[in-house]
């Protein structure tokens, strides 16, 4: 399944919309969309989706993503239980920056922050803690004031020199066939990562050999598909491991291991620590 288009509406008399979300979890909903998405994400931690990039993130994850990257949150665990998951979003287009550069020529730093949003950008938690008092003041600011403050926002993230890049490249899903190709396999990934597939069919899906299916899963996703799919099934144990009572050996064999072992193993690698360690830590740090 392709990611699915997303229409982004600007309210009248503005010129960028500002979303404000308060939810109980945040479901997978696979999408893109032509504008810039600026999200500060609170009281949830899951995992986060970016073109062929997946991680864990907590609370205070602050992420850009550029035009047409398909993304997602996906989460059910709020630290503080008695208060909803929040999604601050703020979209703006290529236009809208491009005329701003244009009057301006003190925003210039936000031109590199542009290219590079491309891939997507995981901001520091020096900069998101720097910047979040402004974002969460945005809803209650008349629009005329937004619009300052978040151009104050975007130059502060620009001087961000710890922000990373999170996908391998950045690409338009709408017409592109390499971007359509790897976004199948990755869905098809996503969607059961519990289930053992082979190489050869997969592609077979996307009508390759298999020696050249290895070749285009390494580059757009910068590793092997057995390492891609170990990250998956380590990714949903944890979340098992924090939202259930499951025992371990049951959760090991639900994300698609066959023996206890061999999970206490990739855990081990992926994480640092045993499974029983991760969800005593965990229970231990939650109020």
């Amino acid at each position: 399944m392709k990611p699915q288009f997303e229409q982004v509406t600007v309210p009248v008399g503005e010129s960028w919309s500002l979303l404000w979300r308060e939810l109980p979890e945040l479901p997978f909903l696979w999408h893109y969309h032509p504008e810039f998405e600026l999200t500060l994400t609170l009281n949830a931690q899951g995992q986060r989706y970016v073109g062929d990039s997946l991680e864990d993130f907590a609370s205070g994850d602050l992420v850009l993503t550029g035009p047409n990257q398909p993304h997602t949150w996906a989460a059910t665990e709020r630290p503080d239980a008695s208060q909803p998951m929040l999604a601050v979003v703020m979209w703006f287009t290529t236009d809208w920056l491009e005329r701003a550069l244009a009057s301006w020529p003190e925003l210039a730093a936000l031109q590199a922050l542009s290219a590079q949003a491309g891939r997507g950008l995981k901001f520091s938690d020096t900069a998101r803690a720097q910047v979040e008092p402004l974002i969460l003041a945005l809803q209650a600011q008349e629009p005329a004031l937004r619009l300052p403050a978040l151009l104050h926002i975007l130059t502060l993230l620009a001087k961000d020199t710890a922000a990373r890049p999170l996908a391998t490249h950045a690409y338009t899903p709408a017409g592109d066939k390499v971007g359509a190709r790897i976004g199948k396999i990755l869905h098809r990934l996503h969607a059961q990562p519990a289930d053992t597939v082979s190489a050869s069919a997969l592609a077979q899906e996307v009508a390759m050999s298999v020696g050249a299916f290895h070749r285009f899963f390494k580059r757009h996703t910068g590793m092997t598909v057995l390492d891609y799919v170990a990250q998956l099934r380590i990714g949903q144990a944890c979340q098992l491991l924090i939202n259930t009572p499951l025992p371990i050996n049951v959760i090991a064999s639900d994300v698609g291991y066959s023996t206890l072992a061999h999970f206490n193993r990739q855990f081990l690698q992926r994480k640092g620590m045993t499974p029983r360690t991760f969800r005593a830590n965990y229970h231990v740090a939650t109020p």
